[in-house]
């Protein structure tokens, strides 16, 4: 029986598609019962890669470019959206940055507040950053859909943004785990602590669609506002510590192949 998912409220669809992406962190994070030892190098760009390809095209078709149709389809300033909301979510992400205590692995040094939190908590508050704009696309792609109710494409596209987070998830959740592993965490209190890093994804979502409400209007805003603090992760923290700069061909392809495979699945679907 093929369910009609067009009757569902958008904060359970919200729920149902970050379901999906916990669960893509949750299998990546179990590659540390299959890895033994420390993770090479390179896979670790390739992973890293992927995720940034992912998440920039997810921010350009996904949000941005709904939310400039959106806003030119409510009489707005096209642009007005997109560039404003654009940049407080830079600005959001921004101010998280420097306020959560978290550290990046391969470092020594904290970033943040001050803290006395342990190493471990802290790596895991690394990726835990990441996810909160992921989290927020995919609620805000859900009630993108709500406005549109009979229309099958806004939801085909935000379940198919859901399975592009998802996917880009496996290699995050395993991002996390495996130096968990590499510092001398048991697989499967590594494994624990990378799934659990996916969980705010699910509390993002809900805490988008909530705010959003019924207001239409706001919609644009709120997507560009998404698009500018995932493509704030990208650039500030899934590139260098995928190490790209350093000519590595193989990191290159990998962020060019998720750009693609996201690209096809929203045009695809959407």
């Amino acid at each position: 029986m093929i369910t009609d998912f067009s009757t569902y409220s958008p904060l359970a669809l919200a729920l149902l598609g970050t379901g999906f992406t916990f669960l893509g962190t949750a299998l990546g994070a179990a590659i540390v019962f299959v890895f033994k030892g420390k993770v090479n190098e390179e896979f670790q760009r390739i992973f890293l890669g992927f995720a940034a390809g992912i998440m920039i095209a997810a921010s350009v078709f996904s949000l941005l470019l709904p939310a400039i149709n959106m806003a030119a389809s409510q009489g707005q300033i096209s642009w007005v959206p997109a560039a404003f909301g654009f940049i407080t979510g830079v600005v959001f992400l921004l101010i998280l940055d420097n306020l959560l205590p978290h550290m990046h692995f391969g470092s020594n040094s904290p970033e943040g507040l001050h803290s006395k939190l342990k190493r471990s908590t802290m790596l895991v508050f690394a990726i835990t950053l990441h996810n909160i704009p992921e989290g927020m696309a995919v609620g805000l792609t859900f009630g993108l859909a709500n406005f549109e109710r009979g229309v099958s494409a806004p939801l085909a596209a935000a379940f198919a943004l859901a399975l592009g987070i998802g996917l880009q998830n496996i290699p995050e959740g395993a991002a996390v785990s495996l130096p968990l592993k590499g510092e001398g965490f048991s697989n499967w209190k590594a494994f624990v602590y990378g799934a659990l890093s996916g969980l705010v994804e699910p509390i993002a979502a809900v805490i988008s669609v909530l705010l959003i409400g019924h207001i239409a209007s706001m919609m644009p805003w709120f997507l560009a506002f998404a698009a500018g603090a995932m493509l704030y992760v990208v650039v500030e923290e899934l590139i260098p510590d995928a190490k790209l700069g350093e000519h590595s061909h193989a990191g290159t392809i990998s962020v060019l192949v998720g750009f693609v495979l996201m690209m096809v699945l929203d045009v695809a679907f959407g």
